[in-house]
This record gives C-alpha cells, structure tokens and sequence, in this order.
C-alpha cells in the first residue's frame, strides 16, 4: 500500500511525541520526513521548563537534504487533535504544516500534519553551542517533568526502536547532559521521574527494533525502561 484512506489523519511526532503521546490513536508506527533537521532551539515554560527558566525542546528547520525519523500515529476521533491542538499550539508556541511520511521499508508513503516552532512565537530561544542548549536542559524543570528526561527519552527511543537514525545534534546532546549529570552526581531515575511509559508500535516496527538488538549484540545500556514488544529492563536510582 502506497497511501492511506482519504479520511485518515495521520500526525508525525518527532519529540515527547515519540514516547508519550497523550491521545488516542488507532496505530502507530515509525518512519521519517525529508526536508527538516531536528534542533533544540523551542523554548518552553509550560511543559518542561518555567518563565524563569525556559527548557529546551525540539522543533524542525528546513533543510533539504536532511531527513527526520520519528513516529507517525493515526488519530482515533476528534479529541485527539483538540489535546494536540492544546499541548502543542496553545501551550507549546507551535504551528502546523503538512508532509509526507516514509516508512522505513520504504513501500508507504502518506501525508502527515507536524507541529513545527518558528522563530515568530514567544516562547523562541533560538540558536546555541550545544554546550550551553545541554546546560540548560540539566537545570531546567516543570510541571511534566524535568527537561532531562525530554531529552534522554526521546535519544532511547531513537537508539531502540530506530537504531538507523543519525542525529548529531540529538544524540550529541544526549552525550553532553549524561557527562554533566556524571559530574554533578546527580540522580538519574529521579530526572528521569521513576516511571516508565508503554511504546506501542505495529508488530513490523517492534521485530526491527528486536532484529536491530540482535544484529548489534546485548542491547544497549538503559537508564530507565519503556514498556513494549520487547524485553525491558528494570529501573533503578543510578549516578551517571
């Protein structure tokens, strides 16, 4: 199948999406968009972070030859996209605009809604060393969590369930903040929030995620777990 249904809306999630949707949907599964590259450049004082210390979140800039892998989930009813509409607009600072989704097999093809944040809205931090976008992250908290665990979540869903995706801007962040949170001796399953979230892929996705594990030996360390259709790993208060 090269398309989806007419009626069929699909949306692409590329952040705390990936891991914690929030929202009904039918099914999920992963992929990428062409044309964007992911940066921290997204303030945010509602999710993650305070008006005294914004966090840093993920958005999308144009970029042409880049391509993006995240999780493209198909809305169950209208619901799902007020609660979308709400967390990623309203209280999130993003605007919508439409691409077309890739399977990672590459036999699929549809169009998918985004949510993308643009220098125009208040929330905008913009450009920085990933030293200091990775300094940030470490101090910065709200009312969903700390921003630590934005981050670190969405870098193991990546390594997981998408062990072909190449991000050196995610995953050099990722290398940063567990370097200052080792230096620091700071409590990770505490950043992390001592919970673990449900990962609920399409049958093909999970076995990839399981082939990928075996093809490139033990499975990689974790620091905390995401529950799935593969073996998880307990969580435990560690000082990286």
């Amino acid at each position: 199948m090269n398309s989806t249904q007419e009626n069929e809306l699909w949306v692409f999630g590329y952040g705390s999406l990936c891991w914690y949707p929030g929202f009904s949907y039918t099914r999920s599964t992963t992929g990428y968009v062409k044309g964007f590259s992911r940066r921290f450049w997204q303030g945010n004082i509602t999710h993650r972070g305070t008006a005294e210390k914004p966090a840093r979140v993920a958005t999308l800039i144009e970029d042409k030859e880049a391509v993006v892998y995240g999780r493209a989930f198909q809305l169950e009813d209208s619901a799902a996209l007020s609660y979308l509409e709400n967390r990623e607009c309203s209280l999130g600072g993003y605007l919508t605009t439409i691409a077309t989704f890739h399977s990672r097999d590459g036999d699929k093809q549809f169009p998918v809604v985004i949510y993308i944040a643009t220098n125009k809205n208040e929330q905008w931090l913009g450009e920085a060393s990933l030293q200091t976008i990775a300094r940030q992250i470490t101090e910065c908290s709200g009312p969903s969590g700390h921003n630590v665990e934005y981050l670190l979540r969405l870098a193991e869903f990546m390594h997981r369930y998408l062990p072909e995706a190449h991000d050196e801007h995610l995953f050099t962040l990722e290398m940063l903040v567990r370097s200052q949170i080792k230096e620091e001796s700071m409590c990770l399953a505490t950043l992390m929030g001592n919970r673990n979230f449900v990962v609920d892929l399409d049958v093909e996705d999970a076995e990839s995620a399981v082939q990928a594990e075996e093809i490139n030996g033990r499975p990689r360390e974790s620091s905390f777990q995401f529950s799935a259709r593969i073996p998880s790993k307990s969580l435990r208060c560690v000082k990286m």
